[in-house]
């Protein structure tokens, strides 16, 4: 397993992050045996960052990896989220998100986490993630209950104009850098390294896009990004490779995230994921896979407040 280190923070992570949102049932039922031995292969196996949050599993994932790792708290690094706690349901007031990290802690069973991250801030007003739950995040780490805060969200550079304002130690960017998506790099990649945050991505695999999994009925990319899944799968196939290895092997490359945060909660996947670490993927495949996706590389969704929706530098008005 390779480490890299998290941004300004005293932390080294794995660069493959154990995604425990599946624990949750988020994507499909997960037996909670076969969770719990999931995540005790993920740590055998040299992952060291978890990455878990309330929302998931309206708070089944936190409570099922808490269980999981009752004797090996001491083992990991753990980050969990605040601030979203249903589909429609957001709240980063100054006393909730206090409350959220107490109830989050518990159902951890630990006393502390590593990171605390505001979940999805463009689904609130800057007004109050600025003046109530950055506030609320400073607390909780002068608290000792988290090493070290951050904030996630879909819309990179709304992710970016916050960062710029506030004094925090991450940042997690969701679906924006895969085979089908780099706009990380035109703004977080550069704050990143300036500021010396710690650059956290998920979704490698776009939530399945970029699997031989089913697409989930709830998906909200666009139906062009959703068609792409079938045609790279060919792809890759031609050079005896599977879309998801490319896909993860090409995402963990990228020298400047320091951790991919990849959903499991069996061990089947855990050691399908690792071993993709190891996929050598051709010039000629990612030559032909530029190719394939062109039409619609970086078409995005749009969720949260609109006006936090900000498009990129090269777009705006």
């Amino acid at each position: 397993m390779q480490f890299r280190r998290l941004g300004k923070t005293e932390l080294n992570v794995s660069v493959i992050g154990f995604g425990a949102s599946p624990l949750g049932n988020v994507f499909d039922d997960c037996d909670e045996q076969e969770g719990t031995r999931s995540v005790h292969a993920a740590i055998d196996a040299g992952i060291n960052f978890f990455d878990v949050a309330p929302f998931y599993g309206i708070t089944l994932a936190e409570e099922r990896l808490g269980d999981a790792l009752v004797g090996k708290r001491n083992n990991i690094l753990l980050a969990t989220k605040c601030g979203r706690y249903g589909l429609r349901d957001f709240d980063f007031s100054y006393n909730r998100i206090l409350r959220s990290a107490d109830e989050s802690l518990k159902r951890l069973k630990t006393d502390y986490v590593d990171l605390m991250q505001l979940h999805d801030i463009e689904f609130g007003t800057k007004e109050q993630v600025l003046n109530e739950a950055i506030p609320a995040l400073y607390e909780i780490k002068k608290s000792g209950k988290a090493r070290y805060i951050g904030i996630t969200g879909l819309p990179v550079n709304y992710l970016a104009e916050i960062a710029r304002q506030v004094d925090i130690d991450t940042i997690l960017s969701w679906a924006h850098y895969n085979l089908l998506q780099d706009e990380i790099n035109k703004e977080l990649v550069p704050l990143s390294k300036e500021k010396d945050l710690g650059l956290l991505n998920a979704a490698p695999l776009l939530q399945r896009i970029l699997s031989d999994a089913s697409i989930p009925s709830w998906h909200n990319a666009p139906e062009g990004m959703k068609a792409m899944q079938a045609p790279l799968q060919a792809c890759c196939a031609k050079y005896g490779l599977k879309l998801s290895d490319v896909a993860i092997a090409f995402a963990t490359a990228h020298q400047g995230i320091a951790s991919t945060i990849i959903g499991m909660c069996d061990t089947v996947n855990v050691f399908n994921n690792i071993n993709a670490l190891e996929t050598q993927i051709p010039r000629e495949l990612l030559e032909e896979i530029e190719a394939l996706v062109a039409p619609v590389k970086n078409s995005m969704w749009f969720e949260g407040v609109p006006e936090n929706n900000i498009p990129p530098k090269n777009n705006r008005p």
